[in-house]
């Protein structure tokens, strides 16, 4: 197979808002050691992608600087050593970046197969979001079956996610979203209850459905004035996960909570870690979480579909909060 010397890639012209989102042409890249060129056909649109874009998420060092996570599409090209996967295989995986063009270079080990039965475009919205969740709701936030979960932002692609597995782990799961329509879709995810922040407390909300227990693990993206809420909607020996800070993360608060109700508190990211760290997550994913993609126990929700050259426009839909689930760029039909 011949492939182009040249691509549609993104580019962000400074740091700033939409505006600064373009399309441009540069050069394939080549797949190094363990690692292997992908023809993108999709690419999920993530709120770091934004940070990046404001320039406050950069790339790590020697990474390139094109936008984007996840990616779905058609392997083509192997680097030296590569041989879990082969020339023609569709995947879906997580990249440091460069998931916003026409060709991405990704690390072998973490190539996944397209679940059976989803498509390429539903596909290419599953990396970022899933291993995420998957990571700080069951490894950091140790949730197992029977325990009770308040997901924050649940209408987003990481909240409706985590919804659904926490769901299928057994857990009660309560989630806050800003509007009746986005309450609603919450429930239609398996919430059993949803909250709505703006005409709601949701510590108070919470306290009446445990009966002043609390629940067992939150999982957060707000950050700011939510984390002293968090703190005292813990139940004894909960735990709370902080996964972004939408408004900031220097806040003043009381730590005696922590001592006198036993808590925890944990986040991370996944941008910086090291490959065998994520590929630990990789492993546990496949076997635990893709079944339930093929099995149609959980699925995919697309809000809407862009295509490469209007990123600008998926992105400020992005920070206008007005989706339900997924944004992607579909790359390639």
């Amino acid at each position: 197979m011949t492939l182009p010397t040249t691509m549609r890639r993104i580019h962000f012209t400074a740091p700033g808002g939409p505006e600064v989102v373009e399309i441009e042409t540069g050069p394939v890249p080549s797949p190094a050691e363990g690692q292997v060129l992908i023809e993108v056909a999709a690419a999920g649109i993530n709120r770091p992608d934004c940070l990046q874009r404001g320039g406050g998420y950069p790339p790590p060092p020697g990474a390139t600087d094109i936008p984007g996570l996840e990616i779905s599409g058609k392997v083509v090209a192997l680097g030296a050593g590569v041989s879990n996967v082969k020339v023609g295989d569709a995947v879906c995986v997580l990249v440091v970046s460069g998931g916003y063009a026409e060709y991405c270079v990704a690390d072998a080990a973490l190539c996944m197969p397209v679940p059976k039965g989803l498509s390429m475009l539903e596909a290419g919205g599953l990396p970022e979001n899933v291993l995420t969740v998957y990571d700080n709701l069951f490894t950091r936030g140790r949730l197992k079956k029977g325990e009770t979960v308040l997901i924050h932002g649940g209408s987003s692609g990481i909240g409706y996610t985590a919804i659904q597995l926490a769901k299928q782990a057994g857990a009660t799961v309560y989630a806050t979203a800003g509007s009746p329509e986005k309450c609603a879709f919450c429930r239609e995810m398996g919430a059993d209850v949803a909250i709505d922040y703006r005409t709601q407390d949701f510590v108070a909300e919470v306290k009446e459905l445990t009966g002043g227990r609390g629940v067992d693990v939150i999982v957060d993206m707000v950050g700011g004035p939510y984390i002293q809420k968090n703190l005292v909607s813990l139940a004894l020996e909960g735990r709370l996960v902080q996964i972004a800070f939408l408004t900031t993360s220097r806040v003043e608060f009381d730590f005696m909570q922590l001592m006198l109700r036993r808590l925890t508190i944990t986040g991370s990211t996944l941008r910086a870690r090291s490959v065998d760290l994520k590929k630990a997550i990789v492993d546990k994913v496949l076997a635990d979480v893709w079944p339930l993609y093929e099995s149609g126990k959980i699925r995919p929700v697309i809000h809407k579909v862009f295509p490469l050259e209007q990123a600008r426009e998926a992105h400020a839909l992005m920070e206008s909060s007005a989706h339900l689930g997924k944004i992607m760029l579909e790359v390639r039909k």
